[in-house]
């Protein structure tokens, strides 16, 4: 029995969408607070963020939801990682860093997870997909209402911190997604000059 796919109409301009991605930015995580997305909102946001380019259809990615008090428990590991590197380092530094994750109610790990593809689909490729789903939670938050920043961070390339959050030896932190409710409006940035970026291939 052949399964009969859902089909979507043809695109079409959109200004309210255009206008949101010409003036997409950033909220920073320090400025964000209570309330973060409940579970209906958090569960659209996760389909969304999976909703992505992905050669093969391998879902290359995995995410580790952060809320409440799993917060301050994983950030005892980020301490203990920068209390490691850092045996001099005054109280007061230690304890911020492991307060990391509680600059917003909602943290979401995005982990980039190469699947082996008996077509080789390059492990380049695979990691741009982890890249987009990123983003793409980025913008269903923002789209929802809320703040929301792709960060990094030093822990981020932690081997001691990966270990804590299950990562194995083939996978990497894309990065770490704060949600939650801006207490300050964002402002703009300087941006690139597109026109020195772009090149018009002629023969």
């Amino acid at each position: 029995m052949t399964e009969t796919l859902k089909t979507y109409p043809l695109p079409s301009k959109s200004t309210d969408v255009l206008d949101f991605l010409q003036t997409r930015r950033s909220n920073l995580a320090k400025v964000m607070a209570e309330p973060g997305p409940k579970e209906e909102v958090l569960n659209a946001l996760l389909e969304i963020a999976a909703r992505v380019p992905d050669h093969r259809k391998l879902a290359p990615w995995r995410f580790v939801v952060f809320q409440g008090k799993a917060r301050a428990d994983f950030g005892q590991h980020i301490a203990a990682a920068f209390m490691r590197d850092n045996p001099e380092a005054p109280l007061d530094r230690t304890v911020f860093e492991g307060q990391r994750l509680m600059r917003a109610p909602l943290v979401v790990a995005v982990i980039s997870s190469p699947v082996e593809c008996p077509r080789g689909t390059p492990k380049w490729e695979q990691q741009l997909s982890a890249g987009a789903a990123c983003f793409n939670l980025c913008l269903a938050a923002q789209a929802f209402g809320f703040g929301a920043q792709w960060l990094t961070e030093w822990y981020a390339y932690d081997a001691g911190v990966n270990r804590a959050l299950g990562l194995n030896d083939s996978e990497q932190l894309a990065g770490y997604i704060y949600i939650g409710t801006p207490e300050l409006p964002s402002t703009e940035r300087a941006r690139p000059d597109v026109e020195s970026k772009v090149t018009h291939w002629r023969s």
